[in-house]
């Protein structure tokens, strides 16, 4: 079942990076059209070049600035990971060193009452 859950959430997660994606693509698509709709003086043919050439390199700007925030994140989860650890550790340990307190506080009390 959870299976079924974990590979459901990873196809959510892959469908909506491929929509943002697109979207970002189609984005940079609309830049290109209103940067050369400013240059009015471009022939059809320089249009398309300048489109082609000014939506690649935005493209190329948003895949490395993702590829940066990914390796950021790994990181990042990376770190959480070790300090949850540590936490975790930290805890049991304290929960353990006042059960044992408590456990022989009772005993000496116990002792000292009889």
């Amino acid at each position: 079942m959870d299976d079924d859950k974990d590979s459901t959430a990873r196809g959510l997660a892959q469908m909506e990076g491929y929509l943002l994606w697109n979207a970002e693509v189609e984005e940079a698509r609309r830049r290109a059209a209103r940067f050369t709709g400013e240059l009015p003086w471009l022939t059809t043919a320089q249009r398309e070049d300048v489109e082609r050439v000014y939506t690649a390199e935005r493209i190329a700007a948003s895949r490395a600035m993702l590829s940066r925030i990914s390796a950021r994140a790994m990181e990042l989860r990376g770190e959480y990971n070790d300090r949850y650890r540590a936490l975790r550790a930290r805890c049991v340990a304290t929960a353990v060193v006042t059960a044992c307190a408590v456990s022989c506080t009772c005993a000496a009390l116990t002792l000292l009452t009889r």
